[in-house]
């Protein structure tokens, strides 16, 4: 419930943009990386495969980022168009307005609380979630029935 609070709060205030904060996240990534995959965003970002590939669609089909050829062929990489580029940079300045908002009512302390203790619920998630992939892939395919696919 807090989280949805929360990202409502950036969602509003990134409206004008056009831009929802997980797209925001998305494209941050994507130009601090240059050129980004699957798998990079979905560690960077913490993001499921599935949310977070139906949000790069999107970002696509607006053209706000383009896929780029890759040696592995069989990786999906993107990187931001100029559009993209002129999207985050609308965005940022919205963001960073959002961004002191939560900081003016948190304050420096609780916020740098909050950041510790998010921190360390992500840790433990991500470790969960190598976990259980981990225990997926040792099945061997007769076992599970299903063939397990690895995105690049």
């Amino acid at each position: 419930m807090v989280s949805r609070a929360v990202t409502q709060l950036y969602d509003d205030i990134l409206r004008p943009s056009g831009l929802r904060v997980t797209q925001f996240s998305i494209l941050g990534a994507i130009a601090r990386l240059g050129a980004a995959n699957l798998r990079q965003l979905e560690y960077m970002l913490a993001i499921d495969q599935t949310t977070l590939t139906r949000s790069l669609n999107l970002l696509e089909r607006d053209r706000v980022i383009e896929r780029v050829p890759h040696p592995d062929g069989r990786i999906k990489a993107m990187r931001l168009t100029l559009k993209g580029r002129r999207v985050l940079e609308t965005a940022w300045p919205l963001w960073a307005r959002a961004q002191d908002k939560v900081l003016r009512e948190l304050g420096t302390t609780a916020w740098a609380d909050a950041q510790r203790r998010l921190a360390h619920l992500l840790r433990i998630a991500v470790t969960k979630r190598k976990l259980s992939r981990g225990r997926r892939r040792r099945q061997p395919s007769s076992v599970s029935g299903r063939r397990s696919l690895v995105a690049g």
